[in-house]
């Protein structure tokens, strides 16, 4: 319904923002015993991270329903480049960084930035344009090709993990082969 009428003055309407914050939001200071806020008696919207997937969603759905001249900006739990590619496949035109951006201060958009620019360049894209709204439906053959993707991941990092174990291990075992000689030859 919304975007039937954001549709029908699109001759206004240049872009719509999807979706900053979720309802009423309660956060506790454990500490002190009362809201981590002083406004509205504590209550607030959900923002940042725990918000990103609902975001996902409406950005996602709000692109399939609009006009393509209404632009859409994604908001909601980004905080990485990655991020930043799923909304751009689901169909932002961009992005609002709130939340990170609070809690890392202004380096925070460099830093993603520079992410967005890794993942497109690993992906094969040469800019941010070509990803947007090409979120592509669910099938077989690329979920089997992310879990084998994911898998070698997870064994390269596995093996990164381990190797400095075994060296460790060996250059113990050196030391201690090194000790015991020399207690021998006493």
């Amino acid at each position: 319904m919304a975007a039937s009428v954001l549709n029908k003055y699109s001759n206004v309407v240049q872009y719509v923002a999807s979706i900053n914050t979720i309802g009423n939001a309660l956060v506790i200071d454990v500490e002190a015993e009362m809201p981590f806020i002083s406004s509205n008696g504590g209550f607030a919207g959900l923002s940042g991270p725990a918000v990103k997937h609902t975001a996902l969603a409406n950005v996602y759905k709000m692109r399939q329903l609009l006009n393509s001249s209404i632009d859409v900006v994604g908001v909601g739990g980004i905080e990485s480049g990655q991020d930043v590619f799923e909304f751009l496949l689901c169909g932002a035109s961009a992005v609002q960084v709130g939340t990170c951006h609070w809690r890392e201060g202004p380096k925070c958009f460099d830093r993603i930035c520079a992410e967005l620019k890794q993942l497109l360049r690993t992906k094969g894209y040469k800019s941010s344009e070509e990803v947007q709204g090409k979120l592509v439906p669910w099938n077989k053959a690329a979920a089997a090709k992310s879990r084998a993707i994911a898998k070698k991941k997870s064994i390269k990092t596995t093996k990164k993990i381990r190797q400095p174990l075994i060296d460790h291990m060996d250059m113990m075992h050196a030391l201690l082969m090194i000790v015991v000689a020399f207690l021998l030859a006493d």
